[in-house]
């Protein structure tokens, strides 16, 4: 057997490079992609030791950056988008636009080509879904309007980004002769002699992907869902697993091949085409594992690529670049904002948000040096970026969320003569302070963590036997559906000490911990008897090691679904085998058994 394993060293060196140092950034209350794309660096060619694979490396990025679009297609909401289309897609694209010429003048300082400029002010105006999302969901805005508005301009800025990677290849074919040509494009001008010219080369490529959108529109919204239901009805795990990964792979690269668009387009439409499917959900929780392995292997092979020589041979570049990412988009989109008259919270919390660039910037970075527009220099300083503005985005909600007491009253006390223009203001800010603070004045009640088949059974017999209680979520419809039920409900994570303090564990009754997830329940179970040693807390599991673990978290009872299961089928058996009792009487009792507790492939 050979020994020489080029492709195991380099998974194997990143990956466990990388989980070390992102254990170590997210000790520090640092987001772990920092110490993704540190690792990269590391086992790079730029700094001294063991180096992966230069040529294995970039090959296991693209699959990366397949199934990292594949999750971005599987949670675009186009109803989220449509919510808060007034602000979110007129404000993203002037933000984009301002930034973008931002970066296209320091490129053009720099002396670089204008193709390379513009590829450079396009990556410094896109903001990462990855950090945008963990920070609004640390302070619980997810479910805010300034969430809302945040979350949707970022869905802009995707689409805008996937726009690029379309058009960026088709421009950069003119001209230098950098690129591929657009094969299209070739064969009119070969057999008809005509050249199409930068408009028919992009109109042809346009031409094509509308051809692979009504393709996927067409047939690929029947075809995907119905195989992914026909796969998930026999039953296998495995196949269904197998399933979604061969999917967002196989509709990418035949989507690159057939139609000339590229892999990211692909596995971004396949996602969202199988968003519409019931299956949505557990489709992208059967990929996440394998999508979070190559996505962090992407960002370590971003790593490789930078020179840390930079930071000494660039300075004054590198610090104008950190200040159109960090502070030249965050004021340009505090602007934008408050042209809309919205309250200056939801400007600042977009504003901070924005602040930081992520994985789109490192594709296009990719893509323009690939392409010959964009100098290898450019990419250095984006990835340097990318890394000190992620790093500074913790500190840039903190100063506006200093910022906001001061700005506010400024903002509201020259204004008080009109009667009606203070009430428009308190109206628009009240949704948002209601989200924000949400602490419950129940106590005395029941505390029920996560809402899903086991949870909606709990809670709605609280509900019915009058049980004062409220209810711990993160899912955005779950969330929206018990509102509309009037029950109450703290959306976060219950993993979080704040998420309890709001729910008032201190004075809460019991605690019930609905979740699947034994890792979690486990910190939960922690934190609850911590807060509150005389709480009663009951938790469910699914094997006799997670009763264990939960009860020595602190769990006071622990159900266990498949032993509940069945005991709940030995006694019905006995009413028939043994006489146990009359079947008429017992016969219903028996069905309402198995129904409380359903099966866990079905949780």
């Amino acid at each position: 057997m050979p020994h020489d394993t080029p492709l195991i060293s380099t998974i194997v060196g990143g990956l466990v490079l990388a989980f070390i140092l992102g254990a170590f950034a997210n000790r520090l209350k640092l987001p772990p992609l920092v110490g993704y794309l540190i690792a990269g660096i590391l086992v790079g060619p730029h700094t001294p030791g063991y180096v992966a694979d230069q040529n294995l490396a970039p090959e296991l990025a693209e699959i990366g950056v397949i199934l990292l679009m594949f999750g971005v297609g599987l949670h675009f909401s186009l109803k989220d988008l449509l919510s808060v289309r007034g602000i979110a897609v007129p404000g993203a694209i002037v933000q984009i636009g301002f930034a973008t010429l931002l970066g296209w003048g320091l490129g053009a300082l720099m002396g670089w080509p204008t193709g390379g400029s513009l590829v450079f002010g396009l990556a410094l105006s896109v903001a990462s879904t990855v950090v945008l999302l963990k920070a609004l969901q640390e302070r619980r805005l997810v479910e805010t309007e300034r969430g809302k508005i945040a979350v949707g301009w970022l869905i802009v800025e995707d689409l805008a980004m996937v726009l690029a990677l379309v058009l960026i290849p088709a421009a950069a074919s003119i001209g230098s002769g950098h690129g591929t040509v657009e094969p299209l494009s070739a064969a009119v001008n070969r057999i008809f002699g005509l050249d199409m010219g930068i408009s028919g080369i992009i109109g042809m490529t346009l031409v094509k992907v509308a051809l692979f959108v009504g393709v996927m529109l067409v047939f690929g919204r029947r075809v995907i869902p119905w195989t992914m239901h026909r796969i998930a009805h026999t039953g296998s795990r495995e196949l269904f697993r197998l399933g979604v990964l061969a999917i967002a792979l196989g509709v990418a690269f035949g989507a690159s091949k057939l139609f000339g668009v590229s892999l990211a387009l692909g596995a971004f439409f396949a996602g969202m085409v199988l968003a519409e499917s019931e299956l949505s959900h557990r489709a992208a929780q059967e990929s996440l594992p394998l999508r979070d392995a190559f996505a962090v292997l992407f960002f370590v092979s971003v790593g490789m690529l930078f020179d840390p020589n930079i930071l000494i041979e660039k300075p004054i570049p590198l610090i104008a670049t950190i200040f159109i990412i960090v502070i030249g988009k965050s004021v340009a989109a505090f602007l934008i904002v408050q042209l809309f008259r919205k309250p200056v919270g939801t400007a600042l919390t977009i504003s901070a948000s924005l602040g930081q660039i992520g994985e789109f910037s490192f594709i296009l970075a990719a893509l323009g040096v690939d392409l010959g527009l964009l100098p290898e220099e450019g990419r250095d300083l984006i990835l340097a970026g990318a890394i000190i503005s992620i790093i500074l985005n913790p500190l840039l909600f903190y100063a506006c969320d200093k910022l906001r007491p001061l700005l506010e009253p400024k903002r509201e006390e020259p204004q008080p003569e009109p009667a009606a223009e203070p009430t428009t203001e308190v109206v628009e800010e009240q949704p948002v302070v209601a989200d924000e603070v949400h602490a419950t004045k129940l106590s005395g009640h029941a505390i029920l963590v996560g809402y899903g088949r086991v949870g909606s059974i709990v809670g709605q017999n609280l509900k019915s036997s009058g049980t004062p209680f409220l209810v711990i979520e993160d899912s955005d419809h779950r969330i929206a559906a018990l509102r509309d039920q009037g029950i109450e409900v703290i959306g976060g994570n219950a993993v979080t000490r704040e998420v309890l303090d709001l729910a008032n564990l201190k004075g809460a009754r019991s605690l019930v911990i609905a979740i699947p997830n034994a890792f979690e329940a486990c910190r939960v179970a922690e934190q609850g008897r911590e807060v509150n040693p005389g709480v009663l807390i009951v938790a469910r599991a699914h094997s006799d090691a997670e009763v264990e673990e939960l009860r020595q978290y602190g769990a006071d009872t622990v159900i266990m679904g498949e032993r509940e299961i069945a005991m709940g089928m030995l006694d019905r058996l006995s009413q028939v085998h043994h006489d146990s009792s009359p079947y008429e009487v017992e016969t219903e009792a028996g069905i309402s058994a198995a129904e409380e507790t359903p099966s866990p492939e079905k949780q």
